[in-house]
């Protein structure tokens, strides 16, 4: 079968029923990003550098059998795939990804973390975690919601990174940025950032992200690009917000034109947009090929990303990686 259409269609239904043999330990349950409290999630993939993260719902009409020790095979419409799960480091394989803030004052409608009890990481316990999966993983990735404020999450994010600096691994961030956070981050040795401009339009930006600056995160992506240098500036964009295909590509266009590569993350439906629908199949595999086109344009890579979403791969369908 296709991989690209497989993985388009995979993201589209957003989840699977896990059958078989038990597999607790390839299970990952999220404290952020896509299905952040839900049910947990595995990584599949067919055995090469290709992946997909599936959410589990018992209800699912998309089964994935284990078969014991990781194979496993997914059952999609009458079609059987062979393949594996793949060992998670934490939150993905490979790398330790970690929440250093968890929950948010802001309220982005799209997002389950401002709906979670707040608790925050401190540096010894970030430590810690990375530790316990040093032999396992390639990268450190660090994310934060917004506790406190921006100013107080970003000395705690500051300090973590000074932490975990010593482990000798690559280190990426993503957090809302002030003005002086790429300089910040930079000046700690990180290797890459991700500042999450969401939404195709300053309108729905509005409309989804109050209280938040559009403007002053594509600032942040310019500035980081000096800095970081291209291919390791990255910026989700949810696709099934509200935006046209003609608005998502202007997107796309805008932020390759600076140098940043965008992260095309299919919308999971959840909080305050629970009511709307995951995008289909045919638009996904659409909108990867305009991505392409722009990456491919703007002399842009995802497969040399060191951290984070480009380097993971499993909720997006990624232009070098899966088409």
């Amino acid at each position: 079968m296709n991989w690209t259409h497989l993985k388009a269609r995979l993201l589209s239904a957003g989840t699977v029923r896990l059958t078989g043999e038990p597999a607790d330990r390839f299970v990952e349950r999220s404290r952020a990003g896509p299905g952040a409290g839900g049910e947990g999630s595995v990584f599949f993939t067919p055995g090469d550098r290709r992946r997909v993260r599936l959410s589990l719902d018992p209800a699912s009409d998309i089964e994935l059998v284990h078969r014991g020790e990781g194979r496993a095979e997914l059952r999609i419409r009458g079609e059987v795939v062979a393949g594996r799960f793949e060992a998670i480091g934490l939150h993905c394989p490979r790398q330790a990804y970690i929440t250093v803030s968890e929950g948010c004052i802001f309220r982005c409608s799209y997002c389950p973390v401002p709906l979670q009890e707040a608790r925050v990481k401190t540096p010894d316990e970030v430590a810690a975690l990375v530790e316990r999966v040093l032999p396992e993983i390639d990268a450190i990735s660090l994310t934060s919601g917004v506790v406190g404020s921006v100013e107080e999450d970003e000395r705690r994010v500051l300090e973590v990174v000074r932490r975990v600096a010593s482990f000798g691994k690559p280190v990426g961030v993503s957090i809302y940025p002030l003005a002086e956070t790429p300089r910040r981050l930079h000046a700690l040795g990180v290797a890459e950032v991700k500042f999450n401009v969401e939404t195709a339009t300053e309108a729905l930006f509005r409309r989804h992200c109050p209280g938040l600056d559009r403007e002053a995160l594509m600032d942040a992506l310019r500035d980081s690009v000096d800095l970081f240098g291209r291919n390791h500036v990255f910026s989700n964009v949810i696709l099934g917000l509200g935006e046209t295909d003609e608005e998502l590509e202007q997107c796309i266009e805008e932020l390759c034109a600076a140098g940043v590569i965008p992260v095309v993350r299919p919308l999971t439906p959840s909080a305050g947009c629970a009511g709307f629908e995951r995008p289909s199949a045919a638009r996904i595999e659409t909108i990867c090929a305009v991505h392409a086109r722009h990456l491919a344009q703007a002399g842009l890579d995802p497969a040399q990303a060191l951290t984070m979403c480009p380097a993971c791969t499993g909720c997006d369908l990624v232009p070098g990686r899966d088409a």
